[in-house]
């Protein structure tokens, strides 16, 4: 059996103002820290062999957040995908089994917005129109100008989870993802083989833990949402 943990990073700075974010690197606002300390106490008693998160501030942090409430988690050491070669071209003692691998990926990153980066979201549906915004927003494979589509997103997330995170799945250990909520969407989408129709309607909360349990053979066999921490 192996379980995985999803947390969409805390609020925001510009969740707080309400402009489209996508890749750039903004910070956690003062109640987006509270909700990534929330989500660690939820998990403060959860053992974690892996965890994965983008390379963005406000992804790491929260999961830095999480990671410094738990009770099993005494250290822990980044592992950037682009040079983990400096990490990975020595031979392992016996104090490194106690480190907790987070591996730094950009596969992992929000959605791209492209043109509608910064900009607050009343603002842009005056500009551009509501209906058209509206479409950018929810619709599954139309891209804002220079921007992602979730389709597009889930073209980088989804060979990324399958070749670096299901292995760790496959040998029963628990995984902890801390990313974004599209990058999220697009993985839970595979894992419940959700339609197109029913993801883009499908809201993740910012700071509130998922967890899904596999069996052996990596099927899903409950999802629930983290309200209480085990005792």
């Amino acid at each position: 059996m192996s379980r995985l943990f999803l947390v969409r990073h805390g609020q925001s700075i510009w969740n707080l103002q309400d402009r489209f974010t996508g890749w750039v690197d903004v910070s956690l606002s003062q109640q987006g820290v509270i909700e990534a300390q929330q989500a660690g106490a939820l998990l403060r008693n959860e053992h974690f062999d892996v965890a994965f998160t983008s390379t963005l501030l406000r992804a790491q942090d929260s999961l830095y957040e999480i990671l410094r409430q738990n009770h099993r988690c005494a250290q822990y050491v980044r592992v950037h995908e682009q040079s983990s070669e400096w990490y990975e071209h020595f031979l392992p003692t016996d104090g490194d089994a106690n480190e907790l691998k987070i591996h730094v990926s950009e596969k992992l990153n929000e959605r791209y917005y492209g043109d509608l980066q910064g900009l607050q979201k009343d603002w842009a549906s005056q500009h551009y129109g509501a209906e058209q915004v509206h479409l950018w927003r929810r619709s599954y494979d139309i891209p804002p100008p220079n921007g992602e589509s979730l389709q597009m997103t889930a073209a980088r997330t989804l060979p990324y989870y399958q070749a670096r995170i299901v292995p760790h799945l496959r040998h029963g250990e628990s995984v902890l993802i801390a990313a974004h909520g599209n990058s999220l969407r697009s993985i839970i989408m595979h894992i419940e083989q959700m339609t197109p129709e029913q993801i883009i309607d499908y809201e993740l909360a910012t700071g509130v833990p998922h967890l899904y349990t596999f069996d052996d053979d990596l099927r899903l066999i409950d999802k629930r949402i983290v309200s209480q921490a085990d005792e």
